[in-house]
């Protein structure tokens, strides 16, 4: 059994202090996004995801720092199409060009994440599901698209959940769920086939589950 440690937005611009050095200036495979490049465009984005994008300033803001770029790109391009439907994402998104948005997502898929931290009470109502899922109730295991220490799958667009904040996270399956409940219509993240596909999982889950999820991926590695 994987062990869990006790240790799923940009805001005003602000200078920061001690964020991870980018990668080297080879570009990334998946968007063809420079990290150097978007180091110097990122500051803004320290305001609210944290130096790094290691999202230490509010648990309901996301951490950035290691999510695959193919899906931070993707998720920047919902929030200037609308899409994915956030006032303050909407006004800092507005005035990148499509090779800021590259830039930005292998920025911070080359920085180093910050371990979470989970509750040791979560485990057990957690782990079974993350692991196996609950086929009575057609819920599939969580690892099977986050793999089994919550990495995603960057070809598959599958984000990496390990280490992120578990308020988030909760945050995101209930919206989710929303989604699954309202036949997809007037949605924030059940828009596209894999939104469908954890729309119609999230809705299937307990509060308790959710909760207990959100801390569980918060402390995986």
């Amino acid at each position: 059994m994987k062990r869990v440690l006790l240790a799923l937005t940009l805001c005003a611009p602000v200078l920061a202090l001690g964020e991870e050095s980018p990668a080297p200036a080879a570009k990334d495979v998946f968007v063809q996004g420079d990290a150097t490049a978007g180091a110097s465009k990122a500051a803004v984005c320290y305001a609210c995801h944290g130096p790094g994008g290691n999202g230490a300033i509010n648990p309901q803001w996301p951490k950035l720092a290691g999510q695959h770029a193919a899906y931070l790109y993707e998720q920047l391009g919902k929030f200037k199409s609308g899409q994915r439907k956030n006032p303050v994402m909407l006004g800092q998104v507005a005035a990148l060009q499509d090779q800021d948005m590259r830039d930005l997502a292998a920025y911070f898929a080359a920085q180093k994440p910050v371990p979470g931290v989970g509750s040791k009470d979560a485990v057990a109502v957690a782990e079974p599901l993350y692991r196996g899922g609950d086929v009575a109730r057609g819920v599939p295991a969580c690892a099977a698209c986050h793999g089994p220490e919550g990495v995603g799958n960057a070809a598959a667009g599958f984000p990496r959940v390990s280490g992120q904040n578990a308020a988030y996270v909760a945050n995101q399956l209930h919206a989710y769920a929303t989604c699954g409940q309202n036949d997809f219509k007037n949605c924030d993240r059940g828009g596209d086939g894999k939104g469908q596909i954890m729309s119609a999982i999230a809705a299937k889950l307990t509060e308790n589950e959710i909760q207990a999820l959100a801390s569980y991926v918060s402390g995986l590695q």
